[in-house]
């Protein structure tokens, strides 16, 4: 789990931080520096379910809150990355918008 240690605003409103990763975390960008998204656990307040289908529960389906559906494409396809710590793993879907 990283940390900010500093932050600070340019002229053009943009925040440049300064962020503090232990070493395996920063190997799991695989060298991508562009298009990095940061995001903090104590977000996450909308509560879900995952539900279990097939024999023994084999399959397992991730449920997306009533609050959370619009714009999306059951079609497209999908996008996972996971990632895990000493206590949490964390798994990030990427769906493309509808296109209007």
């Amino acid at each position: 789990m990283g940390t900010i240690l500093s932050s600070r605003t340019t002229k053009d409103d943009k925040i440049v931080c300064e962020v503090l990763l232990n070493y395996e975390e920063a190997l799991q960008l695989k060298g991508h520096v562009k298009k990095v998204y940061m995001f903090s656990e104590d977000n996450a307040k909308i509560k879900t379910n995952l539900s279990g289908r097939g024999k023994n529960e084999a399959t397992k389906y991730f449920l997306i809150p009533k609050e959370l559906r619009y714009n999306i494409m059951l079609k497209d396809k999908v996008k996972c990355q996971k990632i895990e710590t000493d206590s949490k793993v964390i798994f990030i879907y990427q769906v493309d918008k509808i296109r209007l």
